[in-house]
């Protein structure tokens, strides 16, 4: 992300949020969050690779083509639909099925590509630039300091850096490792309801560790509100670890009690299985999220020994064409060091 001095001070006059965007588990079943791709849907992804294979376009030239570039046919009404049930609807989908038993590996990555260029532009995910990544346990030595999805340990409530955030399952995990989604927007009503002076303090900026991906000379923190209102919606951008981790920082201010006690809510809500919903991936599933409206979060897993058996996601970062949840400074990306 770049540098952000975002927020706003604390005001009054808040209101409800509601609607399907505020859905609690209770309100829903699978049925209304599961779109399982037919085999005439699966065959045009599949032709499209074809397609962009024929026509000598590598994975990084498809990342930088206009989305014509991977035509879908057909299927292209179907996508347009699910951007707007992100935008305007519950803000999640699973889809099944999509055809990782059709396709080789660089084949999968292509199709994953093509489909996310409908739907969005993909941004950096990294300081490295990588615009589409693979979130697996990569056993790294201990001590070393690593982003969260590098490992399999567990990482609570969050957002990402983007619109939309896209992740494909290869292969599963031997056991754990469900996927944990929550809205936000039934949090900020939830948080209003009981203790509307700390939806307050969420208003006011925080400071935020880099976590190691500032450019040179670049200070390694920085100033951003939780919760920020875009055109009246509030939208709600929470990384935990990243609030207290800047607090190693001796130019950084302590966080105060009623912050502490804010932060301390929103994470016991999200945690309460009475807010979030959990789903379990399967090798071909793919879960999109408007990371504006929805927190997200992984539970710790165990794998094999043999790296073919691990679990194995490929994670999309996406600007959407058909909306933006977030502000133009946390809908980017993050920036790769010049």
């Amino acid at each position: 992300m770049p540098d952000i001095d975002a927020g706003e001070p604390g005001r009054t006059g808040r209101r409800v949020q509601g609607g399907p965007a505020a859905w609690r588990p209770a309100d829903l079943t699978s049925d209304d969050w599961t779109v399982v791709l037919d085999d005439g849907q699966r065959n045009a992804i599949v032709a499209a690779v074809e397609q962009v294979q024929r026509d000598g376009v590598t994975l990084d030239e498809l990342a930088a083509a206009p989305r014509s570039a991977f035509p879908l046919g057909d299927l292209e009404p179907q996508v347009a639909a699910w951007s707007d049930a992100l935008a305007s609807g519950r803000g999640f989908l699973l889809l099944r099925r999509f055809p990782i038993d059709l396709l080789d590996d660089p084949q999968v990555e292509l199709a994953y590509m093509g489909l996310g260029l409908h739907l969005g532009g993909p941004v950096s995910q990294n300081a490295n630039g990588d615009l589409l990544t693979h979130v697996r346990d990569e056993r790294l030595l201990a001590g070393v300091k690593a982003r969260l999805y590098r490992t399999r340990e567990r990482q609570d409530f969050h957002t990402d850096g983007a619109d939309i955030i896209g992740l494909l399952c290869l292969h599963r995990a031997r056991s754990g490792g469900e996927s944990r989604i929550v809205s936000s927007f039934a949090l900020h009503d939830e948080i209003l309801r009981r203790r509307p002076d700390l939806l307050e303090e969420l208003y006011a900026p925080m400071c935020w560790d880099r976590q190691g991906e500032e450019a040179p000379g670049e200070q390694p923190w920085f100033r951003l509100a939780p919760l920020h209102d875009i055109d009246g919606v509030p939208r709600l951008f929470y990384i935990g670890w990243y609030i207290r981790d800047a607090q190693r920082h001796a130019d950084v201010p302590r966080l105060t009690t009623a912050q502490l006690e804010a932060m301390e809510l929103l994470e016991s809500l999200t945690n309460d299985p009475s807010f979030h919903l959990e789903m379990a991936f399967e090798p071909g599933d793919v879960q999109l999220l408007n990371n504006g409206r929805i927190l997200h979060a992984r539970e710790a897993y165990e794998d094999d020994d043999d790296p073919a058996e691990r679990r194995h996601l490929l994670r999309l970062w996406l600007a959407a064409h058909r909306f933006a949840s977030l502000e133009n400074g946390l809908r980017g990306g993050i920036e790769t060091p010049t």
